[in-house]
């Protein structure tokens, strides 16, 4: 079967959509033509002159990252710096790039799962769901035709809470309307007024969905003006959000655990504050830069931090509340590729899909 950089895309959005990522972020596709037949993947955290070589040397076209090689916008392409010739090298080679960022932080199976996974967490939930991302419809549907409505807006991605679909309410009801003299109703005539036995139906949905929940709806409705109105929510989503939080298997104290950390994520070294002499065991992580969350991991009672890029002075902010623990950005998200290889895999088994063998990590330790 043949497949194209949309098809890529869409499998991948439809994990971790665009609309999650940060408003600095760049997710997306940077660099090709999403209507190009894929011949091949690369997997990479980053991507660098060297990963787009390799890339055209295993006869790739189409390099999956997690961190997006432009940030911001290029207003020339000269080859002044490492950005612009890995653009102009991708493009003469018609190698595509696609970055999914922190909208895959965001999500629940993204890179702070695969973290929890080779920690060896169990139950990780997010450490800070997100709010706003959530919406409700309520809409006023004829008795008969409800369950094809229903049915079709579920289709559209209505009605999911959790690990629960085609979630709904429904209360009976009484509609009333004059047709003008404009109008084209489907019950009922011009300048009479007409009651119908309606049914008020109402779900949430996430709200990056709303064009296509609200034309699903209109399609499938059968008035020609439809009522219904949105609202967005204050619910939090805990799918969606920052960070995760688990648990160990077994307590264990702070040094076994550091050394654990280590040895599981194949560290060089890592810094930490002081360990104290109480056993952990719920452990809060957050790949990249996740100081911003401290307070919540001490709010959610975890006895150990991990995340990346923690400045000095941010390490007293511990308090001794907290075993605080830097693993270096790098190092906390090199298994991104992994991820990203198994979830392409498991859905394009039939296009060859690598990790690069480039190291793409800035930083060198003596």
């Amino acid at each position: 079967m043949v497949y194209l950089i949309k098809d890529i895309i869409s499998h991948l959005e439809n994990l971790a959509p665009t609309a999650y990522q940060e408003s600095y972020d760049n997710a997306g596709l940077i660099v090709g033509d999403p209507m190009t037949e894929v011949k091949g993947i690369i997997c990479s955290l980053d991507v660098t002159e060297d990963v787009v070589k390799e890339a055209k040397e295993k006869n790739c076209n189409l390099i999956v990252a997690h961190h997006p090689i432009v940030f911001r916008g290029l207003k020339s392409l000269t080859g002044k710096n490492y950005i612009e010739r890995t653009v102009i090298n991708a493009i003469k080679n018609d190698i595509a790039i696609y970055a999914i960022h922190t909208n895959l932080d965001a999500v629940s199976q993204g890179v702070n799962r695969k973290i929890a996974e080779k920690i060896g967490l169990l139950n990780p939930k997010i450490l800070a769901p997100k709010k706003g991302v959530i919406s409700k419809l309520s809409t006023f549907i004829p008795k008969t035709n409800v369950d094809k409505v229903l049915e079709d807006l579920f289709a559209a991605g209505a009605g999911e809470i959790g690990n629960y679909s085609n979630c709904s309410f429904k209360s009976e009801g009484t509609g009333s309307f004059l047709p003008q003299d404009r109008a084209e109703p489907t019950l009922g005539r011009k300048g009479e007024l007409s009651t119908v036995e309606e049914t008020k139906v109402e779900l949430i949905f996430p709200s990056h969905l709303e064009n296509k929940i609200i034309n699903t709806l209109k399609t499938s409705h059968p008035y020609e003006e439809v009522a219904y109105y949105i609202q967005i929510l204050e619910n939090k989503n805990q799918d969606v959000g920052s960070g995760m939080i688990g648990t160990l298997p077994d307590p264990m104290s702070g040094k076994d655990f550091l050394l654990h950390l280590k040895a599981s994520m194949d560290l060089k070294v890592l810094k930490h504050t002081h360990i104290s002499d109480k056993k952990v065991s719920k452990i809060a992580i957050c790949g990249g830069a996740g100081i911003f969350l401290l307070n919540n991991a001490k709010r959610s009672g975890a006895d150990v931090f991990v995340t990346a890029d923690i400045k000095y002075h941010e390490f007293f902010d511990a308090e001794k509340d907290i075993l605080l623990a830097d693993i270096g950005h790098y190092e906390s998200e090199i298994y991104t590729k992994e991820l990203l290889k198994d979830i392409l895999s498991r859905k394009f088994s039939n296009i060859a899909t690598y990790l690069t063998n480039v190291i793409t990590n800035p930083i060198s330790y003596l």
